[in-house]
């Protein structure tokens, strides 16, 4: 399935900023989120339940650090693939890079769906879309547009989909109903069908069940509404939710609709075609490491300004990747690979950073084994939990026992990272 590489670690072209920074990203999303968590237990301060509000995903609208981080690791796909697609045309010419590109993106693309559980269940109840699937389609798209159009070309196709993506949540007619459990019960009630508002009252996902009576019970309900209204960006009551509802396979996240739905992958290329750009200006010679560092703030800082300006008509949302979204996300993510890039690489201080860089050069390789583990907590608590995490929060703190297990997976995090480093041991999809 995968290529297990042996060579050096830091092979020429390599910047260690962007491994650095794509194991700071995977750092929050496999041990970090439960050690703030149990800070915040510890020590129940503004700052800590500050800290801890960030790391939840916003419900809606709006934008927490956590709904950065996925956009920020689709921004570093785009990046990294500026410097491995240049190597492949040089060396095999476009048609063994669309070959790469093809392979690796189909090869991710199941992964996904076994990350998701695979086929364990029974169909429908199979998840064929999730974070993986999307890097993958983000991936595939901005990789085949990077082997054949030339940068201004590649910026239009950016802008255009930006755009066009806004033009069609905001000027396409939707049935005048929301997408939610209650809503779709109330609404049953009114048409005096009293069965179909109990099931749509159930407990359960839907979509995962074969012939569902609650799923046919929805879809009665909402090819009954015939009011059509523009403009909606609400939850369940948008573009990209009736699309999924009405077209997209398998078991959906929310019931109805998937944060990783079918037309929200069209911006979420975009956000990958941002990191095309940065790579783009990484590996142009002739702008020294300097200016590159201002480009890069800049550009970031004016993606942010634009994308909360933009809020105000097409708000932020990252469960249908708005397009005001993709530019405040792709802003903080530029910011962070200036800062990154200047500290790590232009003024080489790069002792601090050395576990992020065990980290970033296996981070598929880490996700899917916390996922098979179902994290890396339980096996802390076989080290740390029971009697020795109760303990040390009688005696000495409480939540500095759950402070304990915390620390132990993440050490367990960087142990593995470290270990598959030295061995020299990267996994290749």
């Amino acid at each position: 399935m995968a290529n297990v590489n042996t060579a050096s670690p830091v092979a020429s072209q390599r910047l260690m900023s962007l491994d650095a920074l794509r194991g700071f990203d995977m750092f929050w999303i496999i041990g970090a989120e439960p050690l703030v968590d149990a800070l915040r237990r510890l020590h129940d301060t503004p700052a800590t339940r500050f800290l801890a509000t960030q790391l939840e995903h916003v419900d809606w609208a709006g934008f927490h650090f956590e709904d950065l981080i996925f956009p920020l690791f689709v921004f570093m796909v785009g990046v990294a693939l500026v410097y491995s697609l240049s190597r492949t045309i040089a060396q095999e010419g476009k048609l063994g890079a669309v070959k790469r590109i093809l392979r690796r993106s189909v090869l991710l693309y199941v992964v996904g769906i076994i990350y998701s559980g695979g086929v364990t269940n029974a169909w429908p109840d199979i998840r064929v879309s999730g974070v993986l699937n999307r890097i993958a389609v983000a991936y595939c798209f901005a990789g085949l547009l990077f082997c054949f159009l030339k940068p201004r070309a590649l910026i239009a196709v950016a802008a255009g989909i930006l755009l066009g993506y806004w033009a069609l949540l905001a000027l396409t007619p939707i049935r005048d109903i929301q997408l939610d459990k209650a809503r779709l019960a109330e609404r049953a009630e009114q048409m005096g069908d009293a069965q179909a508002a109990a099931l749509l009252r159930g407990a359960g996902n839907f979509s995962a069940v074969k012939d569902s009576p609650a799923w046919a019970a929805a879809e009665r309900v909402f090819f009954a509404t015939t009011n059509r209204v523009t403009g909606k960006f609400d939850k369940g009551y948008n573009v990209v939710d009736h699309f999924d509802f009405r077209h997209m396979p398998g078991r959906k996240y929310d019931v109805f609709f998937d944060p990783e739905g079918w037309l929200s992958m069209f911006p979420a290329v975009v956000t990958c075609l941002l990191g095309v750009f940065a790579g783009w200006l990484l590996t142009n010679t002739s702008v020294d490491d300097k200016r590159k560092v201002i480009y890069l703030l800049a550009a970031g800082a004016v993606a942010v300004a634009v994308g909360w300006l933009w809020n105000l008509q097409f708000p932020v949302i990252k469960k249908i990747w708005t397009s005001s979204y993709v530019l405040v996300a792709g802003g903080y993510s530029a910011l962070l690979l200036g800062t990154f890039y200047l500290v790590v690489d232009v003024w080489k201080l790069q002792m601090w950073c050395q576990p992020f860089v065990w980290i970033g050069m296996n981070p598929i390789t880490l996700y899917l084994t916390s996922n098979f583990l179902g994290g890396f907590r339980p096996l802390a608590r076989r080290l740390a939990g029971g009697d020795v995490q109760a303990w040390f929060n009688n005696h000495v703190a409480q939540g500095a026992g759950d402070l304990l297990v915390a620390a132990v997976a993440l050490s367990l995090v960087f142990w593995l990272a470290n270990f598959l480093y030295r061995k020299k041991v990267f996994l290749r999809f």
